[in-house]
């Protein structure tokens, strides 16, 4: 038992774990009433975003395509999700039920959507895929704000059921590590090596023979699928979804938490979703009135700060020197007393041949060595 796990990489499992806890203590939390309605709906919106985040943090650092249309994805999830529960709930009731198949609905019809759009889309590249997806974003929210009050409650939004505040949370939480399973367990498969090759050079992974076009269809299908998701929990966690809510401004939100965390990176995607939506929510009790509009440029400066720092030659050496992975390592060190000798020195490797016999040489005293004479051709 010790030996299994001896051989667990638990820093697999790190954010797993962190997640949990983080669940399992704000639950409790929650069902004795020692939680605030604000800290509920926080813990609502920080589930949210780490699912968004997690998912287009595939695109953009793994497969290192930029999308600016995650939030129209979400968009898709968020009304015809809430539209699937309304139908549901007269029927199932607003329970846990109703929650999953709106889930699964509003999921699959996104990622039917990100398959539809990303076949044409995804033979672009960089800034022309940019616009591609920026403009499916805004013409998604567009058609979901001109459509009739009966259907999906037009410029007004859609009203949706709200789920119970105190339970919603844990659920979220729970799709963060479905999540972070999925996506987790691709990125370390042979199928995510495929898709880090295509990052690093499509040309070469083209001509060792895969199919770059499946590849980035997949991967866009299943981020689509997590927005889709994502989408619906926003949907039940408000009253009314409105489509001002999926701008492009929110795709840039969810693009600055990605470029914050590191390309990359799902454990700093994480933290960035966590960062900036806890900085969002006190930036909306602080910033009122006029001054709102400072809130999409502390974003804007983010990102421009973020690029400047990763891409600037005279920061090299600053960002060599000064970094979380040499930050960890000063913590790392050992004292010498710790440390293990090493265990594949020579004389403990078993040899048929004693090193001293392989060492020792055979030569007499006061001899000299004559090379032997080349031979002549033809003798």
């Amino acid at each position: 038992m010790a030996n299994m796990f001896a051989k667990i990489k638990w820093k697999h499992f790190i954010n797993y774990i962190v997640v949990a806890i983080a669940m399992i203590v704000f639950g409790v939390m929650s069902l004795t009433g020692a939680l605030s309605s604000s800290t509920v709906y926080l813990l609502e919106k920080i589930a949210i975003a780490i699912i968004l985040a997690v998912s287009l943090s595939v695109v953009v650092g793994f497969l290192g395509e930029l999308s600016l249309g995650h939030a129209g994805f979400m968009c898709i999830g968020a009304y015809l999700g809430g539209k699937a529960s309304l139908l549901l709930e007269p029927v199932m009731g607003d329970g846990f039920l109703t929650l999953i198949v709106s889930m699964i609905v509003g999921g699959a019809i996104a990622a039917l959507c990100g398959a539809v759009i990303g076949l044409p889309a995804l033979r672009l590249k960089g800034d022309y895929l940019a616009i591609v997806t920026l403009a499916f974003g805004e013409i998604v929210r567009s058609i979901f704000m001109n459509t009739k009050k009966e259907s999906f409650g037009g410029s007004l939004g859609l009203e949706t059921p709200r789920y119970d505040k105190d339970i919603l949370f844990i659920i979220a939480f729970v799709f963060v590590l479905i999540t972070l399973a999925v996506l987790q367990n691709l990125i370390r498969s042979k199928h995510g090596r495929a898709i880090t090759s295509i990052r690093d050079n499509e040309i070469a992974s083209k001509a060792t023979g895969i199919n770059v076009t499946k590849y980035k269809l997949i991967v866009f299908t299943i981020s689509s699928f997590f927005a889709g998701i994502a989408g619906v929990l926003y949907s039940f966690s408000n009253y009314t979804v409105q489509s001002s809510k999926f701008s492009y401004n929110y795709s840039i939100e969810i693009l600055v938490m990605v470029v914050l965390g590191g390309m990359g990176s799902i454990n700093g995607s994480i933290i960035a979703a966590t960062l900036i939506t806890f900085l969002d929510v006190k930036l909306q009790t602080i910033l009122t009135g006029d001054l709102a509009v400072l809130q999409d440029l502390f974003y804007a400066l983010v990102l421009i700060i973020l690029v400047i720092y990763n891409n600037a030659p005279a920061l090299k050496g600053f960002r060599e020197t000064h970094n979380l992975k040499v930050l960890l390592d000063r913590f790392r060190k050992h004292s010498p007393a710790d440390r293990k000798d090493d265990e594949a020195k020579w004389d403990r490797v078993p040899t048929k041949i004693s090193m001293d016999e392989v060492l020792s040489v055979d030569l007499q005293p006061q001899t000299t060595y004559t090379p032997d004479k080349p031979k002549k051709e033809g003798k």
